[in-house]
C-alpha cells in the first residue's frame, strides 16, 4: 500500500481484493495437508483445505483454521530482534537491529569457544516446521562446520515408534493410509486420529462402508472410540502384554500364516517363546480388559483377510513403549498381512521419497570425535558441572522446550544458569525465548519457500512464499547464512540459495520427481511417491523389507547389542501415587504451536473418572491441583467415564500462563524414567495426586 492509513480506515474502493495462494502446513502432524490461504493487504486472513494433495483432499484440522492467522499476525508475533534487559526469564528485552543481534550472538558463541572449545556450543531444536529447509538445512551445515554438540532429537518423540519398524522391516516405506480402505479390519492403536492423523478418519468411514470393522485400543475413549466395533480401554503401557498375549492365542487357534512366516519372517521361535507367557488371564490383570473383550479382538483378527494397523506414538510414551510398538507391528507378520492391498503396518511411508538428506546437511562438516547428546538428557547435561567440556552456548530454535520437555521446573532451573549464554530464534514469544540472551525473529512458512516430504502419507509437495516476511523476520536458512558470514565459513555451500537447498534435498533423477527440480515441483499438485518402478507401495510385494536378512525380524540382533531388547518384553514402573497422568495431544494446538493463540488461553481441564472423582470430592469444573514430588499445576475438573478409573488425562503443548502455578503438566513428567530402547521420554509413566484446589 502507497499510504499509510490502515486498511479499516481506507475507502473499499482502495482496498484490494482477497487473493487465494496455495501453500502446505508444515506442522509435526503425519497429514501434511495441501493449503489454500486467503491474503488481503499481505496478511493471511483464512486458511483452508485444497486439492493439490488428493489424501487431505481438501480437508483440514480446526487448530489450523483457527489459529494460523493469529500465529502469523497476533500480538505475540515476533517482528525485529531482541536483546535481555532484565533477569533472565523475566521477559524484559528491548528492539536491536539485526547486525546488532548477529553480532551479539557471534560474541557469545565465540567466548564459549574460547573458554571451553566448540563443543561448549549445543543446537536445541527439534521439529517445529517440517519443511526440508526449516527443518534442517542451513542451521546443520552451520553447527557442523561451527564443531558444535550433536543433538539426537528423536528421544523426545518418534525415535522410539521409527526404531520399532526399523528393527523389523529396515528403512522401506510401510503401507500408506489410503490402501486402508481395502481393509476387512483396522486396528487403531494409540492414536487418536481426530485430533493428530484426521484423514485416516475419512479412510475408515470408507473401509467401513464396504463393511470393514474397527478396534480401537487407547486408554482414553476418543471419538473414534466411539465408532468402534470393539473398544480396549487398556491400561497405560501394557500394549505389549496384550500385543503378546494374542500372538500366543492365535497360534493356540491356528490362524498364524506359518507360509508367510516360513518365507518372510526370522526369529520366530524366540519372539513366540516370549509372547507364550501370556494368556486370556494376564490381559485382565495387566491390561484391565476382560476376557470377553480379548477374545473377541482374537476372533476379529483371526477372521480377517486384510488387517491394516494404524499405530500412534502414543504407545511409544511409556517405558515399555519400543516392545509394545514392535509387539502390535509383529502380529501383522504372524497373520501374514503383508504383500496386499489393505494389509499391512501403516507406517514410515515417507521412506519412499527420495532424499538426500546428507547432501543437504552436510554431516561430512563435523570434526571426527564429535560428541552426540540425547536431547532428553539436555536438562541433565546443563546442570552437570563436571562435564567436560561444559555446554555454555545453548541457540534454541524451531523448539519450545519449557512446555515440551519433561520435568520442567529441573529444565527452568539448568536455564537460569547465569554462565549460560542462550540464543532463542522463533516465530513468536513462547516460553522459552523468555530464557534467551538474545532473540531472533523468524519467519513462518507462509513466508518463504520450503518442500515437504510427508512421514505419515507418500506425496511430495513444495510451497513458495504467499506473503512477505512480517517485520524484520527472517527465514531459518538466511538467519543461518548471516551467522555463517559472521563466522567467516565462506566455502560456496554457505551461501547456498533456497532453490539449491531444496535441490540438495532429493535427488532430481529420481523417476518419481517426474523430470522436476526439487525446487520446480509444481504448486498445484502433490507428487506420489511409489517405487522406484512407479508400482504402489506393497511391502512382500513391491516392496521387500530392508533388514540383513531380507525378512521381518522378530528379534533384532542390533537392539539386543545396544539395548538388551532383542525380544520385546513388558516391564512394569513402580507406582508411588494413585493416579497415572497421560498427556495425548490437544485439539487445539500441534504439540505447543498455537499455545499462545486465543483457543489456548484460559486454563486447561484434566479429565477424571466419575468414580474416582466422588472419592476425591471434585465435582466437574473444579479448580484441582495435581502434583507430585517434581511440582505443582492447577487445572479444572472435567468428570468423565472417558478415562479409567486410576487414569487421569490433561492435553499437552499447554504454556505456562495456562497454569496459575507457572507450570503445566511438563513440570510433573519424570525425565529419569526413560523407554526400553532409544532412552525416549515416558511421559506416560507420570505419577500424581489430586485435590479440589
Amino acid at each position: 500500500m502507497a499510504t499509510n492509513e490502515t486498511p479499516s480506515t481506507l475507502s473499499p474502493s482502495i482496498l484490494k481484493p482477497s487473493i487465494l495462494k496455495p501453500s502446505v502446513c508444515p506442522l509435526d502432524c503425519p497429514d501434511t495437508c495441501s493449503l489454500s490461504v486467503t491474503i488481503a493487504e499481505n496478511r493471511v486472513t483464512a486458511v483452508r483445505g485444497s486439492n493439490a494433495n488428493p489424501y487431505t483432499d481438501g480437508v483440514i484440522c480446526n487448530k489450523v483454521t483457527r489459529s494460523y492467522p493469529e500465529f502469523v499476525h497476533g500480538k505475540g508475533r515476533l517482528t525485529q530482534p531482541l536483546k535481555r534487559v532484565g533477569p533472565r526469564g523475566s521477559g524484559r528485552f528491548e528492539p536491536v537491529s539485526w547486525d546488532e543481534a548477529l553480532d551479539l550472538v557471534h560474541t557469545g558463541l565465540s567466548k564459549a569457544i574460547a573458554q571451553h572449545g566448540p563443543q561448549s556450543v549445543l543446537p536445541f531444536n527439534y521439529a517445529g516446521p517440517h519443511g526440508e529447509l526449516a527443518g534442517g538445512s542451513m542451521d546443520r551445515r552451520f553447527f557442523h562446520k561451527l564443531g558444535a554438540t550433536l543433538l539426537d532429537r528423536g528421544p523426545l518423540c518418534g525415535a522410539v515408534r521409527g526404531t520399532a519398524y526399523l528393527s523389523l522391516y529396515g528403512p522401506c516405506p510401510g503401507m500408506p493410509p489410503e490402501q486402508a480402505r481395502e481393509a476387512d479390519l483396522i486396528v487403531v492403536w494409540g492414536n487418536n486420529i481426530t485430533v493428530s492423523n484426521l484423514h485416516m478418519a475419512k479412510v475408515i468411514k470408507e473401509a467401513r462402508a464396504q463393511g470393514a470393522k474397527l478396534v480401537i485400543i487407547d486408554p482414553k475413549r476418543t471419538r473414534i472410540a466411539e465408532q468402534a466395533d470393539l473398544f480396549l480401554q487398556i491400561t497405560p503401557g501394557s500394549d505389549v502384554v496384550l500385543a503378546q498375549a494374542l500372538a500366543a492365542e492365535l497360534e493356540r487357534r491356528g490362524a498364524l500364516d506359518q507360509d508367510f512366516i516360513s518365507r518372510w519372517v526370522s526369529g520366530f521361535e524366540p519372539y513366540m517363546t516370549e509372547a507364550r507367557k501370556y494368556d486370556a488371564d494376564s490381559v485382565v490383570e495387566l491390561c484391565g480388559l476382560s476376557k470377553e473383550q480379548f477374545h473377541s479382538f482374537a476372533e476379529h483378527y483371526a477372521t480377517a483377510q486384510r488387517v491394516a494397523v494404524s499405530l500412534g506414538n502414543g504407545i511409544e510414551r511409556g517405558h515399555s513403549g519400543g516392545s509394545s510398538l514392535r509387539a502390535a507391528m509383529a502380529l501383522q507378520a504372524l497373520t501374514g498381512n503383508h504383500g496386499r492391498r489393505g494389509a499391512g503396518v501403516i507406517a514410515k511411508p515417507g521412506l519412499a521419497s527420495p532424499k538426500t538428506t546428507d547432501r543437504l546437511q552436510r554431516p561430512d562438516l563435523v570434526p571426527p570425535g564429535t560428541r552426540t547428546f540425547n536431547i532428553v538428557d539436555v536438562t541433565d547435561k546443563l546442570l552437570d558441572r563436571d562435564l567436560d567440556p561444559p555446554v555454555s552456548a545453548l541457540f534454541i530454535y524451531n523448539h519450545n522446550p519449557v512446555c515440551t520437555h519433561p520435568d520442567q521446573n529441573r529444565l527452568k532451573r539448568a536455564l537460569m544458569r547465569d554462565d549460560l549464554f542462550v540464543v532463542g530464534a522463533d516465530i513468536v514469544m513462547t516460553d522459552s525465548m523468555a530464557f534467551a540472551d538474545v532473540v531472533l525473529p523468524a519467519a513462518s512458512h507462509f513466508e518463504y519457500a520450503d518442500v515437504y516430504g510427508a512421514y505419515g502419507q507418500n506425496y511430495l509437495q513444495r510451497a513458495e512464499a504467499v506473503i512477505p516476511p512480517v517485520g524484520q523476520s527472517l527465514p531459518n536458512t538466511e538467519i543461518f547464512r548471516r551467522l555463517a558470514a559472521r563466522f567467516g565459513f565462506d566455502d560456496p555451500l554457505f551461501q547456498d540459495s533456497d532453490d539449491a537447498l531444496m535441490d540438495a534435498a532429493f535427488d532430481a533423477t529420481d523417476p518419481r520427481l517426474g523430470g522436476f527440480r526439487p525446487s520446480q515441483i509444481p504448486l498445484d499438485r502433490a507428487l506420489e511417491m511409489t517405487t522406484p518402478e512407479g508400482e504402489e507401495l506393497i511391502l512382500c510385494k513391491t516392496v521387500q523389507p530392508a533388514t540383513k536378512s531380507g525378512k521381518i525380524e522378530l528379534f533384532s540382533e542390533d537392539l539386543e547389542r545396544r539395548y538388551g531388547y532383542g525380544i520385546p518384553r513388558f516391564e512394569a514402573v513402580p507406582r508411588d501415587l494413585p493416579f497415572n497422568l497421560i498427556s495425548p495431544s490437544s485439539s487445539k494446538r500441534t504439540n505447543a504451536t498455537f499455545g499462545g493463540c486465543d483457543a489456548s488461553r484460559g486454563r486447561e481441564r484434566i479429565e477424571i473418572n466419575p468414580a474416582d472423582a466422588t472419592t476425591k470430592g471434585v465435582s466437574d469444573g473444579d479448580l484441582v491441583r495435581l502434583w507430585n514430588a517434581r511440582g505443582e499445576t492447577l487445572l479444572v475438573a472435567r468428570v468423565t467415564d472417558a478415562v479409567r478409573p486410576g487414569v487421569l488425562y490433561s492435553p499437552k503443548g499447554t504454556w505456562m500462563a495456562a497454569g496459575a502455578s507457572g507450570q503445566t503438566i511438563n513440570a510433573l513428567i519424570p525425565s529419569d524414567i526413560r523407554t526400553d530402547i532409544e532412552r525416549g521420554a515416558c511421559f506416560n509413566e507420570t505419577f500424581v495426586d489430586i485435590a479440589r484446589a
